[in-house]
């Protein structure tokens, strides 16, 4: 029991003075919690840092704070945040994804006076990587029309912090980013686009923070960067606002006022590649399928292979070039190219298919005047010849009137019996005097009498007159093969000068509208 007694004592005053020895190591951490800047001179860069940005002294979650003491009541401000962009290179569009990739320099500077150490005699800079930019607060700005962004390289190598005496944070960031930007093809390959670079704030709206352009070169870019297939014109920036309230949550469950800024690039495409790779060929081949006017009319498998081989060969050009375009709704520039070559190539197809049925016909075609209008209009109407019209009517007029005439001659001789003796047959008793007049008459080509006799006081001519009334007009005959080469020959010139007159209505709406 003794022993048992014992042993707890000292089991009391060992932990007695464990606890003693906690308690005063304790003291002398909290006397250590906020460690001193008077020798800040003398330190080195990591140690000063460290004790500028220590949990007594700097909170990285709080932006720095600023006020306006002359207002009254005081008012606190927003801080201002500088933003410059160095753009190293810029990826030819991608029309297909309507997108464009950007590798640039970010650099962003505000002014931390918690951080400033001028007071203590330090007047060097500091420099640091993504360390340094670790324990200090940064303003969150994201590229609102970004579709993906990433550091280039490494985080260590690509993330400069300066930390000047008077508390200036300059953060600079070397980055590439795939940004979303709307393209207009209207006018392709003649366009030029507008494509923007959007920067927002992501957790500040404007009463606590404000995005603003550096005053002097605030956008600069790689004097030997260039472009392939575009040339940069000019280009802007702006400053502006954006809205996000229960409607438009851009900003999450945020709301309010927050800045943003923004620079537009001005592309123009050059049109050098699609002119010696598509509007020169395309030429050529619509001229290629006039070569169909220069072979004869019955020329069939030549032509027919002339034809659809140009058709094919233009459809494969204007295919090639349009892979990489989006399905858009409107029409553009180059398609009225192809609607155009479509057409006249399609054209000279139509034209041997119409030559070719006119060479076939086996008559003759009557013109009243060998000119455009009376060969197009016998050629499509085709009717049979105005002679034969004519003389068929006209000789069926004057067998007529020989018939009625011989129908009048039979009836009156009918009557007469011998010498003048009425034909006892008849009930009445009827005289005709002996010397009745003959009655001539002239049928077709030649003159024939047709019945009784005449007098020579008395000659009667009655389908003179009407012969002359009915003589049909004079008529040229041409041959099929004569109209099909006739046509062939105009072709040859309204073709060329069809397209040049489309040539230049296109040419002109590209340049001139």
């Amino acid at each position: 029991m003794k022993d048992l007694s014992q042993c707890l004592w000292i089991t009391i005053i060992f932990g007695s003075c464990i606890w003693f020895c906690l308690g005063a190591n304790i003291l002398a951490v909290d006397e250590e919690e906020c460690p001193s800047l008077v020798n800040a001179s003398s330190l080195q860069q990591t140690q000063l840092i460290q004790r500028l940005t220590h949990v007594c002294r700097y909170d990285r979650l709080e932006r720095p704070i600023d006020y306006n003491y002359t207002a009254q009541p005081v008012k606190r401000l927003p801080i201002v945040v500088k933003t410059r962009i160095y753009v190293y290179f810029l990826q030819n569009l991608n029309s297909d994804l309507l997108q464009f990739k950007m590798h640039a320099l970010l650099q962003l500077s505000f002014q931390d006076k918690r951080l400033a150490y001028k007071e203590f005699n330090r007047y060097d800079n500091i420099l640091g990587q993504k360390h340094l930019s670790e324990r200090l607060w940064l303003p969150h700005i994201f590229f609102s029309n970004e579709r993906e962004s990433s550091i280039l390289g490494t985080d260590e190598k690509d993330v400069l912090t300066s930390l000047s005496p008077e508390g200036n944070v300059i953060i600079s960031t070397r980055m590439q980013a795939t940004l979303y930007c709307w393209m207009n093809f209207k006018k392709f390959p003649f366009d030029q686009q507008f494509c923007s670079t959007v920067l927002e704030s992501w957790m500040y709206n404007t009463s606590d923070l404000v995005l603003e352009w550096e005053e002097h070169m605030p956008i600069s870019f790689d004097p030997d960067m260039r472009l392939t297939e575009y040339n940069m014109a000019r280009f802007w920036h702006n400053t502006t606002l954006v809205v996000s309230n229960i409607e438009n949550l851009r900003h999450g469950a945020f709301v309010g006022n927050y800045s943003s800024l923004s620079f537009t690039v001005n592309l123009k495409r050059e049109i050098g590649f699609y002119l010696l790779d598509y509007y020169l060929p395309s030429m050529m081949i619509v001229a290629i399928s006039w070569v169909s006017f220069w072979l004869q009319a019955d020329a069939s498998p030549p032509r027919i292979m002339l034809g659809t081989s140009t058709m094919l060969s233009f459809i494969t050009l204007s295919s090639s070039q349009s892979k990489t375009l989006p399905k858009v709704s409107y029409i553009k520039v180059s398609e009225v190219w192809f609607l155009g070559c479509t057409f006249f190539i399609f054209g000279s197809l139509v034209e041997f298919a119409f030559v070719n049925t006119i060479w076939r016909r086996k008559e003759n075609i009557e013109l009243k005047k060998v000119n455009s209008k009376y060969i197009i209009k016998s050629t499509l109407t085709p009717r049979p010849s105005r002679r034969q019209i004519g003389g068929s009517l006209s000789n069926e007029s004057r067998a007529r009137s020989c018939s009625s005439l011989d129908n009048i001659v039979s009836s009156t001789e009918s009557v007469r019996n011998g010498n003048g003796t009425v034909n006892p047959g008849f009930n009445n008793y009827l005289t005709v005097h002996p010397n009745l007049p003959i009655i001539k008459t002239e049928c077709a080509d030649t003159v024939s009498i047709c019945s009784g006799r005449t007098s020579n006081d008395h000659i009667v001519d009655m389908d003179k007159d009407k012969e002359k009334k009915d003589t049909p007009p004079t008529f040229t005959t041409m041959t099929p093969q004569e109209i099909a080469m006739w046509i062939d020959r105009r072709s040859r010139l309204l073709f060329p000068c069809m397209f040049l007159a489309f040539n230049a209505l296109y040419w002109t709406f590209v340049y001139v509208l």
